[in-house]
């Protein structure tokens, strides 16, 4: 069983074998111009991407919905969902940003105007500032309690809903409360409601999530199928995308602080974070050259695979040489940090100019 709301390790071979999650790599060919993270590997899995694929090639309408729980800061690993939405942004998708804090107020304890502070100054200032355009008319972002179609959908899918089946995919127990166990019911909604037809569907969708999100897709895909002569749903499609490690080895987490670089360090934190970073080398200099390093256990080649460098050659190049002991982990942490020092004196700059634009983005009235 999956907890979507803990931070644990994932076994990703358990997780396709069990869950019937499908692989990636076959998709790979069929997309003309794949995501960075696609081409490398780092989005391994999917469910009925081949819609998604045909509707792209097709030029037709399709949908993305990828929420955020607004409970805490925001770290290097959660870059790669903003990098997906650029992507599909570009390639013609709708673009659905729920914020959940009615998740958050039931899973985390936050309160709803806090919710609302981390949404703005927090997540939609680092989006911005990631590239993300709120100007488009392709995009729509809103609070979860601020949506009536939302939490009238939910009401009303809730009804097909029971508790022995949220207790077998989520695992709750009679001690858990209602709110906790509503709010999954509130994520369906999200995903479910771009196909409703005064969102102008039905049509594709598809939910870019990490494994640990998989309990409430297969629940999402479940009730799609429940309703689909009421609402014509498309059962929605998802893939799935590796978690980059933490610094100590561990899952990066916000909760952890240890095992994160924070959208909101400043250039010098995060090189330091970076030079002090678990890696993959052997215990002496010497072994390391006759043996070589290990980069496939390396957080800082992850920081490279995942977010430093767009050259594949490059890579290619830091993987060989680790490898092979022609270079040692030091060299390497230097190259890197000093990547992530100009990643994030850029990135800092554009922060502050997104902050202004942030202030006024739930001011808007929501588009569906």
């Amino acid at each position: 069983m999956i907890d979507p709301w803990s931070s644990a390790i994932i076994d990703y071979e358990k997780l396709t074998e069990q869950f019937g999650i499908k692989p990636f790599e076959d998709f790979k060919k069929d997309i003309e111009n794949p995501h960075i993270l696609m081409k490398r590997g780092v989005i391994f899995g999917q469910r009925d991407y081949g819609r998604i694929v045909k509707a792209m090639r097709e030029k037709k309408e399709f949908a993305v919905v990828s929420g955020m729980m607004p409970s805490g800061k925001m770290h290097i690993g959660h870059k790669m969902i903003v990098d997906q939405l650029n992507w599909y942004q570009k390639n013609g998708a709708d673009i659905y940003i729920p914020i959940a804090d009615m998740e958050a107020y039931s899973a985390r304890g936050v309160d709803f105007e806090d919710s609302k502070e981390l949404a703005i100054f927090e997540y939609i200032t680092n989006y911005i500032a990631l590239g993300l355009d709120f100007e488009k008319d392709n995009i729509d972002v809103y609070l979860q309690s601020e949506n009536q179609i939302v939490v009238d959908l939910a009401y009303i899918l809730s009804k097909r809903v029971n508790f022995n089946e949220m207790k077998a995919i989520y695992g709750f127990s009679g001690s858990a409360n209602f709110a906790h166990m509503y709010a999954p019911l509130i994520q369906v909604a999200d995903i479910l409601h771009p196909q409703i037809k005064e969102c102008g569907g039905p049509k594709p969708v598809v939910v870019p999530v990490g494994p640990d999100q998989d309990p409430h897709i297969r629940l999402t895909r479940d009730v799609a199928e429940r309703f689909k002569s009421k609402y014509g749903f498309i059962t929605p499609s998802s893939t799935y995308h590796r978690f980059i490690t933490g610094l100590t080895g561990d899952k990066m987490s916000s909760s952890k602080p240890k095992t994160a670089i924070f959208l909101s360090d400043s250039p010098q934190t995060a090189q330091k974070k970076v030079k002090s970073a678990k890696t993959g080398g052997r215990e002496s200099l010497d072994e390391q050259r006759e043996l070589g390093g290990i980069p496939e256990d390396c957080t800082v080649y992850e920081l490279l695979l995942y977010h430093l460098t767009g050259s594949d050659d490059e890579l290619k190049e830091v993987y060989h040489n680790c490898k092979n002991g022609n270079i040692m982990c030091g060299e390497c942490k230097n190259n890197a940090s000093s990547m992530m020092k100009n990643f994030f004196e850029d990135f800092n700059q554009k922060r502050e100019k997104a902050k202004k634009k942030a202030q006024k983005i739930l001011d808007r009235e929501s588009k569906c």
